[in-house]
Parts: C-alpha cells; structure tokens; sequence
C-alpha cells in the first residue's frame, strides 16, 4: 500500500503546498493557507495525517511538471543532525574506540538545503562536495526530556536528506564542523513528507545511497548505533523540540572522502538516496554560480 506524500513546492513564484496524486498536485494550500500557511503549521495542529486522508480522493490541480520541489519544513526552528551513527562508519575514524556513548551532534541552517531534483552546488571555494544518505524524522509533538518509551509518538513524519557536505572545511577549526555543513544549497531534504503511523515505518528500513546508479551506500535502520528513540530523548534533554524540528539521524560508510583516493562529486553527477516506503531523493551537481 502506497502512503500519502505531501510536499512543499513553488509554482510561478508562489509558495505551496499539497499532496501528490499520480502525476498531479492536489493544491492543498489554496485549500487551506488561510488556516495553515505550510505544512510546518498543519504539523503543529497534529493535522498532517488527517489532511493527506481526507485529501486522497482530490482531482490533481496541476501537473507535477509544473512545480518546483522545495524542503518540506520551509522554515524549521531546528535543523539537528546526528554524526557517526552507524558501526562501519564509526569504524572509519580508526581510532580504536568503541562506538561512542552518546550521539554526536551538528546544527544546519536552512538555507544549507535545496529540495528533491535540485542541483546541489559546488562552491567556489572547494572542489570536495560530498554526499551523506540520511534518514529524515520530523517532530510533531513537542516536548522537553522526553523519554525513550514515548519518543516515538512525537514524531509527525519521515524524509530523506542528502547531508552534503564540504569535507575541507570541517577541518578548519578544532572543534567543530559548522563550516563544512552549512555551505548554501549544499545539501538536500525531500522529496516529500510521509506521515509517520507504526515503528514499523523506520526500524529496520534499508538506506541506500547511489552515485550515477552505482550504489556507494547501503545499511538498515536496525543497525544504527543510536536508535531513533535514543535521539529524540537525547536532543530533547538539552532543548525543548518544537513542531516541524527536522532531526537528521546519521548516515552509512561509503561517502566519497573514504575512497583513495577521495571522489568528489562534480557538475552533472546525479545522486540518489532512497529508503523502503519513503521514496527517493535525487539531485544533481551544478558549480554555484
């Protein structure tokens, strides 16, 4: 059974935001941005599933070909994205430790994404854009100290980002890597929301990655080192999680700084990161202008 998939979109220079039908829009925000100006607002009502339900037997308004795919959340409070969080990747560090204790964590700032069938760009100021295949939670309910038991039950739906990242420049200072992850346009999240119903959605889900069809990335869900559960209840122990917080969980081995010698993605590369029952993300490279 195919779940909902509700998007965020620009159409003739206008914001929006609907449901996809086959090949068509279901232009949700003619229908309701009185109410909820984006989907950040209809996930704060709680309304995200009741909406892609209720909207499931609209005609299409227009066709998908006339939209441009944006970032689901356009204005999330908190953009946190988690390093490090499965086994092969902790491994490559090879510095003999045993996974870490807790998750280790970065901020990104909108502006640093694009949406679904975007070119990421490549800066002028380095050649080495990478890409990083992550799984997307995005919280519905929010909540301070929020236990593992009931973490789950905060979250309103799943994405897909390509972290992209540039691997220079989180070398220049010692201890953080702000600068490498926020490059604008650099990475991308979508292509769309799936609203969030049973564990069963994330637990144990491949993840995939693929450069140009070849495969560069691959693992489950089952196998990351902090579980979905884990990360909600440790964010939310520092700062309260709002509604429309986008949480970005960690990606597998096999980015390109890890070949010898490193592949660094370049204009006309196409990368797509795909997940069971969420979708695929896909992008291309262009040189930023």
């Amino acid at each position: 059974m195919s779940r909902p998939r509700l998007i965020s979109f620009s159409r003739n220079g206008k914001a929006g935001y609907g449901l996809l039908s086959g090949d068509g829009v279901v232009d949700l925000s003619a229908r309701h941005g009185q109410r909820w100006p984006s989907l950040r607002e209809v996930i704060a009502d709680g309304a995200l599933a009741k909406l892609a339900r209720e909207s499931s037997s609209l005609p299409a308004d227009f066709p998908v070909s006339e939209i441009r795919y944006e970032i689901p959340i356009p204005a999330p409070e908190k953009i946190i994205c988690v390093g490090v969080n499965f086994p092969d990747r902790n491994e490559e560090y090879k510095d003999g430790q045993a996974a870490p204790s807790n998750p280790s964590l970065f901020v990104r700032f909108p502006r640093s994404f694009t949406g679904h069938q975007q070119p990421l760009m490549r800066p002028p100021e380095s050649p080495q854009l990478d890409y990083e295949g992550e799984i997307v939670i995005v919280i519905g309910k929010g909540g301070r100290r929020i236990g593992e038991d009931t973490a789950l039950d905060h979250i309103a739906a799943l994405s897909l980002c390509n972290e992209g990242t540039i691997r220079d420049w989180v070398r220049h200072a010692k201890f953080n890597v702000t600068q490498g992850k926020n490059f604008d346009r650099s990475g991308s999240i979508g292509p769309w929301l799936v609203p969030y119903e049973d564990e069963a959605q994330l637990a144990d889900i491949r993840l995939e990655t693929r450069v140009n069809g070849e495969v560069r990335q691959q693992d489950r869900t089952s196998r990351m080192i902090f579980s979905f559960r884990k990360i909600i209840n440790y964010i939310s122990t520092f700062t309260t999680l709002a509604a429309g917080d986008v949480i970005v969980t960690g990606t597998p081995t096999g980015a390109g700084a890890r070949f010898d010698p490193p592949v660094w993605l370049k204009p006309g590369d196409v990368v797509e990161v795909e997940a069971e029952g969420i979708g695929t993300l896909r992008n291309t490279i262009a040189d930023e202008a």
